[in-house]
Parts: structure tokens; sequence; C-alpha cells
């Protein structure tokens, strides 16, 4: 299968690229790639891109890595959704809908108003904390 994917052709600390068709098995610094289609250098963010013979790989079946297709996208060569390239880590946050919203905006109101009883336990818990400072002292012999 082919794949049309970045190149790297720059020097250390100074990344360019050039997009290629290559089989998807061999690496992209193997060399021999069918094509060159064109180059991009992220720095300057200058591009050249042969929208043509892109289109007729994209033709005969071969598959953009993810960075090409969104690079693809931006410039118009191709139409469609760009594709997250980010590792699996990052999760993608997504939109909650406004019922979701709506519920959690009303939720803290509904906490926020406290019985009288649960404040009983609170006061008893206090009363449980004084014996116990009390007892080490009793603890200490007098010498």
């Amino acid at each position: 299968m082919l794949t049309i994917r970045f190149q790297r052709v720059g020097r250390k600390n100074d990344p360019s690229f050039r997009i290629v068709v290559l089989e998807k098995q061999r690496s992209p610094k193997a060399g021999n790639p069918l094509e060159i289609l064109g180059s991009h250098n992220p720095k300057t963010k200058h591009t050249v891109i042969d929208a043509e013979r892109s289109k007729h790989w994209i033709s005969k079946g071969a598959q953009l890595s993810g960075t090409v297709n969104n690079l693809f996208i931006t410039k118009g060569v191709i139409e469609g959704k760009k594709v997250n390239v980010l590792g699996k880590k990052t999760p993608i946050v997504k939109e909650a809908p406004a019922e979701e919203v709506k519920a959690a905006s009303v939720a803290p109101a509904e906490v926020a108003e406290t019985p009288v009883e649960e404040a009983a336990p609170a006061e008893s818990v206090v009363a449980e904390e004084n014996p116990a400072e009390e007892t080490p002292a009793e603890e200490t012999p007098a010498a």
C-alpha cells in the first residue's frame, strides 16, 4: 500500500520536510520515494505542493498520513475534516450537551441547602475530640 507522508531533509535543529509517496512498510529515511510531491518548512510556514499529482496518487489509493492530511486540508488541496494527530495519552475533550450543563448548574444549588439534622453529628465529633486530649495528660506520671 502507498502512503503520502513527510520525509525530513533539514539540518539539525532546522527541520524541513519533503512530501513524498512511499510504500507504507518503508521507512521515510530509506530514500527512493516513488515521487516527490512538494516541500514544507514548519519554521517559515512555506509550503509547496503539486496538487494535481497529489490528487492523482490519492485517486490511485495512496493513504495520507495524519499530518499531511491536515496540511492538505489547510492548503485547500483536499476537503474534509482534520484528523487528531496527537498521541492517545491526550484525551479529546467533548462538549457536554445543553441538558447536562443545565443539570450541573442546578445541582450545586440543591447541595447548598443543608438540613439541621446533618449539623448535629458535627457537634458530637467535637465532643469526642476533647476526651481524647485529656487522656494523655492523665497517663503522664508525676515525677
